[in-house]
């Protein structure tokens, strides 16, 4: 169900001759969600502007939802190869502190563990202690990597086993997925690099993505036009 709807909002960005054959095509899309679990109207509404929009100016994109600790990700054309639960940040909070990314992981305070949001490029890269890895944002030194067992008491692959997102907050900012949903569909999908989208914790839409925030906005205002010519007759 959730990759239906996801599939029917990028869809509703192209002619309705396309909508049928994506939503064939999520019927093919790895599904690692939660039973029941479903994907919010605003990531749905996003995915659709990015791809009319030319927003991801072609290369394939990721959709992180910090709140459902959802990751989505499509191909360059708006084709969703996947959705899966993702780890984020233990702290609530949509900037990256300043000096955090100099200093060990352990010394970092609780408060500036978060996971920005924003709209990010990012690519494979090299990084001091882990080889070579996905960097999201590579100023902010926020990866996407494979869940580890890490420290036992963080119980990092119990929490994205969970049915419920609200224990998906324990890293120290990177997003952490599956090593199966890594390996089936994030590594191939971003071996060239691609764009991330990260919904904010606490900042409005309209200051994270104001260009997709004005669209909606227009959109909703249309709709409601239309409904109240419809209600007049």
């Amino acid at each position: 169900m959730a990759l239906a709807l996801a599939s029917i909002g990028v869809a509703s960005a192209k002619d309705a001759k396309d909508a049928k054959e994506t939503v064939v095509q999520a019927a093919s899309a790895v599904d690692e969600l939660p039973p029941g679990q479903e994907v919010s109207d605003t990531v749905i509404e996003l995915a659709g502007w990015i791809v009319a929009s030319k927003d991801n100016q072609g290369y394939p994109f990721a959709i992180m939802d910090k709140a459902a600790a959802q990751i989505l990700v499509f191909n360059g054309d708006g084709r969703l190869r996947g959705a899966a639960p993702g780890l984020f940040g233990s702290a609530k909070g949509d900037h990256t502190a300043p000096g955090v990314t100099g200093i060990a992981l352990h010394a970092i305070p609780g408060r500036d563990r978060t996971t920005p949001a924003g709209r990010f490029i990012g690519g494979y890269g090299p990084s001091i202690d882990a080889g070579r890895v996905l960097w999201v944002d590579y100023d902010s030194a926020v990866s996407l990597h494979p869940t580890a067992t890490g420290v036992p008491s963080e119980r990092r692959v119990e929490r994205l086993a969970s049915v419920s997102p609200d224990d998906n907050r324990v890293t120290h900012g990177c997003i952490n997925i599956s090593p199966e949903f890594y390996e089936r569909i994030v590594h191939s999908t971003f071996e060239k690099g691609g764009v991330f989208y990260i919904l904010p914790d606490k900042e409005p839409l309209e200051k994270v993505f104001p260009e997709f925030a004005k669209s909606r906005a227009a959109k909703q205002a249309g709709d409601s036009k239309k409904h109240a010519r419809s209600a007049g007759r």
